[in-house]
């Protein structure tokens, strides 16, 4: 008897089918069941291979043993005229036939249900789950508009068992986002709204409100050795609705090409009418694995802007580089980090210095890929920090956004620029679009406040502020936010604890210090400034006090760096006028050139009032003249642009001032004081453009209302009143 015709016989062949088809079920399910209660890699690995010694032993088992009436029984010991071979056949054909009928079904269950429109289920840890049926519904006024072609990537799930993979989960979810964000018919919300959901079970239809998107892309990413599987789910908000899932097993080799596959699946979906371009803008830079790793953290490390954690970042930078000297991105985020590394940013690499340093890596990046969007953007943040370059650092940056439209970095280079340069309200706009697109990335909401504020919107500013609380409750940002706004409502009772305890919780944060230090100064506790206030707003408390010569020193390390309104305002203030002039004359050839290197910013040009005032007192009326008119000038750009806040009422005043205008000037200085100015007092010694109007009794009137307000202030928090 051949061997085959006694392996039929026996069974075997039944058998082995059978274990075969019930074994991929059991793996299918204990797949989909262990992902879904977060079970650590070697779960499965442990299930897979005792599905494997089980196979063995279920050969082994159908050759050496028979079912019979009276039981098992090893094979040699039945009579082969007893044998019911032949019926058990039967039963294990039955078998296979039931389990090969659950296979089909899971089969045609994933490829047509869970592909389909679908009540929303859990098919990966961090999914979504069915929604309340009375979703969070926040102001209307803070809603961004919907865009049918809008999606959110969330944060994919780090499945792997070793935690240390977040950033590479957290890379993929970049990679495919920056994917998407270069298709210019799809909104895509910003990463940093995106990546606060991480970690979070939020309402689908909450975070599709926040963000103003319609459909959400989320999924998980284990990597294991040198595979990775990927899964990924398109959700639409509205509903919960499942219109897409796949899933993706592929060796780490091959990561570049999953990103690729997904992004052109989604788009698929969403049924995007995409130019051929577009197509293969989808297509993201490749290099070996190790780099991209050692990139990828990198980059992560860099959205702390903490500076251990740029310097960590600037190592590894500096390996990918060594082990792929062709790779652009990291030349581009390695000229980033040296930038922002500068000791007048988060580092303390001397500010020219790191500039250099970073414009070399930056350059490197863009002969490698000409095309690369976050290459263009970190030239722009270089050019944003030279005093002559500002046009050269709007164009780079445009040309970055023009590349990929979602690059919230250079969005928010690009309003500081514009704001730099006067063109306030186009900046405004640009700032409106950054907080609809990605509402929680910090350094944009800070800066969309503030323009809300610049443009008297404060209901603007303030929906954004409860619109953030709400998913950031308790938080540093936000507070200095709520200080902020009541600053530019001259509530400075209400502003001082929220600007201190923001303060606090972020001690090295400069723009925190800045804010708590102007804050004590409207509440004239110059002292206080004067002994751990941000040296900006120091220098001005020192010459308050009378420490002319501390204040002196100050002022000229300020300016020997570029800041230059502390020793305008210095020279005019302790009467040394020439000393501006000289100081100006020696550098620029004339205020073409000084105005080309500073031009105005958002609230007025208070640099250039300064010169006129000291080419009016040394009675140069020619350079006077001029000079006055570029005031005018920004001035009249300002107001109609739309600026209107109490500080450009202020310095409207001033101009009027300067001008000989003394009925507009104290119009101007009492819708101020109304609007909240709370400037020192006497006017027309602290703010020396006053001294033409010094004697106008309705100034002193304004004074009194300043002082009275100000002590308003203090007594509410329980300082002394401030006496002349």
């Amino acid at each position: 008897m051949s061997l085959f015709v006694e392996l039929k016989r026996r069974n075997v062949f039944r058998v082995t089918i059978a274990y075969v088809i019930a074994a991929w079920l059991v793996a299918q399910v204990a797949d989909l069941v262990l992902e879904n209660i977060g079970a650590p890699e070697w779960v499965i690995q442990t299930l897979f291979l005792m599905l494997a010694l089980g196979f063995v032993a279920a050969l082994i088992i159908s050759w050496a043993y028979e079912v019979t009436p009276e039981g098992i029984k090893r094979e040699r010991n039945v009579v082969r005229d007893d044998s019911i071979t032949h019926v058990t056949a039967k039963k294990l054909d039955i078998i296979t036939i039931g389990l090969l009928v659950l296979a089909i079904g899971l089969l045609a269950m994933d490829r047509f249900v869970l592909q389909r429109p679908g009540p929303a289920v859990v098919a990966e840890p961090g999914a979504v789950a069915e929604q309340p049926a009375s979703p969070v519904e926040p102001e209307a006024t803070s809603q961004p508009e919907r865009n049918l072609k809008s999606i959110a990537v969330l944060p994919f799930v780090n499945m792997s068992s070793d935690t240390e993979q977040e950033y590479f989960s957290d890379g993929i979810t970049e990679e495919i986002l920056n994917a998407l964000a270069k298709v210019k018919q799809l909104k895509v919300a910003g990463r940093t709204s995106s990546f606060a959901f991480k970690g979070k079970n939020d309402d689908l239809r909450l975070i599709g409100d926040t963000l103003g998107v319609e459909h959400i892309l989320e999924g998980s990413v284990r990597k294991s050795g040198a595979k990775v599987r990927i899964t990924a789910q398109l959700i639409q908000v509205e509903d919960g609705f499942h219109l897409w899932s796949d899933s993706y097993d592929r060796e780490i080799t091959d990561v570049f090409a999953i990103q690729d596959e997904i992004a052109a699946a989604i788009l698929k979906e969403l049924k995007a009418q995409l130019l051929v371009e577009e197509e293969q803008a989808l297509a993201a830079t490749r290099t070996d694995t190790e780099t991209y790793n050692l990139y990828l953290l990198a980059r992560q490390r860099i959205y702390a802007r903490t500076r251990p954690m740029l310097e960590s970042a600037v190592e590894l930078l500096d390996q990918a580089i060594v082990k792929d000297s062709d790779y652009a991105p990291a030349y581009a985020q390695r000229g980033i980090a040296t930038i922002l590394l500068a000791d007048n940013s988060y580092g303390t690499i001397p500010e020219q210095q790191a500039h250099a340093q970073g414009k070399e890596f930056l350059q490197k990046a863009l002969t490698l890929d000409p095309e690369l969007a976050e290459g263009w953007a970190g030239m722009g943040l270089y050019h944003t920090n030279q005093p002559l370059e500002h046009q050269q650092a709007i164009e780079d940056l445009n040309k970055a956004l023009a590349i990929n439209p979602n690059m919230i970095n250079a969005s928010n280079w690009l309003t500081n620029v514009l704001g730099n340069t006067g063109q306030v309200r186009a900046a405004g706009e640009l700032l409106e679009q950054m907080v609809a697109t990605d509402p929680l990335y910090r350094p944009g909401f800070n800066n969309a406040v503030g323009m809300f504020l610049g443009f008297g919107e404060e209901a603007k500013a303030q929906a954004l502020i409860e619109k953030v609380r709400q998913l950031l409750p308790d938080d540093e940002d936000v507070m200095r936010a709520q200080a902020q706004t009541y600053f530019w409502q001259g509530r400075m009772a209400e502003a001082f604890p929220l600007a201190e305890a923001a303060y606090l919780r972020a001690p090295t944060n400069r723009v925190a210090k800045l804010q708590f230090g102007f804050t004590l100064l409207n509440l004239y506790e110059y002292e206080r400034v004067a002994a751990d206030g941000d040296e900006f707003a120091k220098a001005f408390a020192l010459d308050y006090l009378g420490r002319v010569e501390e204040a002196s020193i100050m002022v000229t390390s300020q300016a020997d760096r570029g800041l230059l309104f502390p020793l305008f305002y210095h020279y005019n203030f302790t009467g040394n006028s020439d000393k501006l002039i000289g100081f100006l004359e020696q550098r620029w050839p004339d205020l073409n050139a000084f105005q080309a290197d500073y031009p105005y910013g958002t609230f007025g040009y208070q640099l250039m009032a300064e010169v006129a005032l000291a080419y009016s007192r040394a009675g140069k009326e020619t350079q006077f003249r001029d000079a006055l008119a570029r005031v005018e000038e920004a001035i009249t750009s300002l107001a109609e642009q739309g600026v209107d806040n109490w500080l450009f009422e202020q310095n409207r005043a001033i101009y009027f001032a300067l001008a000989g205008d003394t009925e507009q000037s104290l119009a101007s200085l009492a819708k101020a004081t109304d609007s909240g100015l709370r400037a020192p007092v006497p006017l027309s010694k602290f703010t020396p453009a006053f001294e033409s109007i010094a004697f106008d009794p309705r100034l002193a009137e304004l004074e009194a209302r300043l002082l009275d307000n100000v002590n308003r202030d203090r007594e509410a928090l329980g300082l002394e009143l401030y006496t002349l």
